[in-house]
């Protein structure tokens, strides 16, 4: 019956879409995501570069908060936003996606339309989309069959070979549609100015930043917060306030309220942001581990539910052979904050992945432009 009732819905909304394609197409980029509510660090950056070419940009950022289980009026909402969707796809010329698109991969789209899946991570970690089907945080291979996840794309976009045969089978896509680029915010790590304006910014509100070395948590999003609220505190426990300062940098989509006055709990400045200040960083499975070896702050993990985490999600990397030092154990890895590094195998693990750091925003504009 569900199946029936997605077929339909499908089988209306190209209806629909059909009459949109009937409009003319525009000189026109049109930009989705469902990572955020606001307008990105690579998108933003990839808009101005297009803009300078003569190309109008739409911006379309919304989240669905709550999925499946939001309430009838969010769902309803975001059905109009979806109708908002589908005219611009309609009228452009090139869509830059960074994440799963509900109407770009169900929707019969002109063969003009150039759909380019820049994506939002940097390096491989954890597995999604098609490698995580059956798992407890993917979907099910029939509804992921026929809502046609992933499908659709012309251009897939990956920052270094070690990473293009996990996108791959993440999209189930083939080899031919990959073209390597790195995402635009990289370029910022390199970007003297906004590194000094950020650092800045931080520092201004959090004056106690410029006295310690500063060590961000950033862990990534678990469906189970309970567990991640208990072990969180052990790492209050057992972290060393004296001589570090300890900043919090929560997934977007976690629901978790943090309180400790001892810790910095950060909501004002996102966790790409944090980076510039950052001397070291703590994570378990997020890709920001790697823009941060990008800029060579050490890295530290937390992997506290292994087990659990390789059964509900998995991993798509062997984890002993990331860079830094890995503990379940909280008063372990704090402990760890005090050994030497090993920068040489940080710089060369991460330029497995990203194999180019420079003009990545310019670079990739000119491919898209040169689809158009």
């Amino acid at each position: 019956m569900k199946v029936l009732m997605l077929k339909t819905f499908i089988f209306v909304l190209n209806i629909i879409y059909s009459f949109f394609k009937l409009l003319k197409s525009q000189k026109k980029v049109v930009m989705i995501s469902r990572q955020s509510n606001e307008v990105n660090d690579d998108f933003k950056l990839l808009g101005e570069e297009l803009l300078k070419n003569g190309v109008k940009v739409v911006y379309l950022c919304r989240t669905l908060d709550g999925g499946v289980n939001s309430t009838v009026f969010t769902k309803i909402s975001y059905g109009f936003h979806l109708f908002t969707q589908m005219y611009h796809l309609a009228t452009s010329e090139a869509c830059v996606l960074d994440t799963y698109c509900l109407v770009v991969s169900i929707l019969k789209h002109k063969k003009s339309l150039k759909i380019v899946q820049i994506w939002h991570t940097v390096g491989k970690l954890k597995k999604f989309g098609w490698q995580i089907i059956g798992k407890g945080e993917g979907s099910s291979e029939t509804i992921a069959s026929v809502m046609k996840m992933h499908e659709n794309y012309d251009v897939i976009y990956y920052a270094g070979e070690d990473y293009k045969e996990v996108l791959m089978e993440g999209f189930k896509s083939t080899a031919d549609k990959f073209r390597k680029f790195t995402l635009p915010r990289i370029d910022l790590l390199n970007d003297e100015e906004y590194i000094k304006n950020t650092r800045k910014a931080i520092f201004e509100k959090y004056p106690v930043l410029k006295e310690k070395t500063n060590v961000v948590y950033a862990p990534t999003f678990r469906k189970n917060e309970e567990q991640f609220q208990e072990n969180f505190n052990k790492l209050l426990e057992a972290f060393n306030f004296d001589k570090y300062n300890l900043i919090i940098k929560l997934h977007p989509l976690t629901k978790t309220v943090l309180s400790d006055s001892r810790a910095i709990i950060d909501n004002d400045f996102s966790t790409f942001q944090m980076l510039t200040c950052a001397d070291k960083l703590i994570s378990d499975y997020s890709c920001v581990v790697y823009e941060a070896g990008i800029k060579n702050i050490p890295l530290y993990f937390y992997n506290y539910d292994m087990n659990n985490y390789e059964t509900v999600r998995g991993l798509v990397i062997d984890y002993n052979e990331l860079p830094g030092y890995k503990e379940s154990d909280a008063k372990a890895l704090v402990e760890t904050l005090e050994k030497p590094y090993d920068y040489a195998y940080l710089k060369a693990f991460i330029g497995r992945f990203v194999e180019n750091t420079e003009n990545c925003t310019k670079r990739m504009a000119e491919d898209i432009l040169s689809l158009m």
